[in-house]
């Protein structure tokens, strides 16, 4: 209520940024805020609406890929549709909610080649004559500002792209303002690719840890008694995918080859599935 509060003509960043902090931090984020904002931008309130899309936009930047999912969802995207066209809300919504929504939805298409609804439903409201051209979407439109960082953010590691960046946004010049946005574009997509590798590299360790502690206990007991038939399968299983996690370890080290602390982790846990290997190997050649 606050991040769109109508009776204030400027954005609230502060609130902006806090809703997208509690999108992230919450388990059900990602599927309700899109819910909420739906039902602010359809609001008869023109500067609700307007500030809902903001915030809308600012989440599509800060919240990641689950966030992105939800709004791909035909569910979310007709709520938006409903605001444009006359046989809802599309009467007595005003032009300037109906041209950010349109907006909106054909940068969506631009940024998210692969989310085919998207695609779909902005092709059905040009095909329904609701759009009648493509909207001429701003270069020199600065992306709103990114919610915290985390630590060794790009943003503060890498000191030349933001010594460039505040250069840029200084300018009054449209193609300074231009090559601001694109950069903005590019770090969030860095960073977007880091968080994703270090999310890859916990869950991956994570399922070593659990595979090599089952497969230890089994061989354990194998080692006293033969195993039931149904756990001879729950040790050949754990054993064929500790096998295919091999790979995976090599692959996330070569990712990560600049961060020690995060290599030591997979280089440890490369040991352990090693061991537990060859342990299997041992064990079940002399039964």
């Amino acid at each position: 209520d606050q991040a769109t509060d109508p009776s204030i003509p400027e954005e609230n960043w502060e609130c902006i940024q806090r809703f997208c902090e509690q999108v992230n931090a919450a388990t059900e984020g990602p599927s309700l805020a899109p819910r909420l904002l739906a039902h602010k931008i359809q609001s008869p309130q023109e500067m609700e609406a307007l500030h809902a899309l903001t915030v809308l936009e600012t989440c599509v930047n800060n919240c990641g890929q689950r966030f992105h999912n939800e709004i791909a969802k035909f569910r979310f995207l007709n709520e938006l549709i409903k605001v444009l066209s006359p046989k809802y809300y599309g009467t007595w919504s005003s032009e300037k909610v109906k041209l950010r929504i349109t907006e909106v939805l054909f940068s969506w298409t631009v940024w998210f080649p692969q989310e085919v609804k998207i695609r779909d439903a902005y092709q059905m409201l040009k095909k329904q004559g609701i759009v009648k051209e493509d909207p001429k979407v701003l270069e020199d439109k600065i992306l709103p500002p990114p919610s915290p960082r985390p630590q060794n953010s790009i943003f503060d590691t890498d000191e030349e792209k933001s010594k460039l960046l505040a250069r840029l946004l200084k300018s009054n010049h449209s193609e300074d303002l231009q090559a601001a946005n694109r950069l903005i574009k590019s770090i969030i997509k860095e960073e977007q690719e880091k968080s994703a590798k270090a999310s890859r590299r916990v869950n991956t360790i994570s399922e070593v840890s659990k595979n090599v502690k089952c497969m230890d206990e089994l061989l354990e007991t194998h080692k006293r008694q033969e195993l039931s038939r149904s756990d001879q399968g729950t040790l050949q299983s754990l054993f064929e995918r500790c096998e295919k996690l091999r790979p995976l370890l090599f692959r996330l080290a070569s990712e990560t080859v600049d961060d020690d602390e995060a290599l030591a982790e997979i280089l440890q846990a490369n040991d352990k599935l090693t061991q537990a290997l060859g342990q299997y190997r041992q064990v079940v050649a002399s039964h």
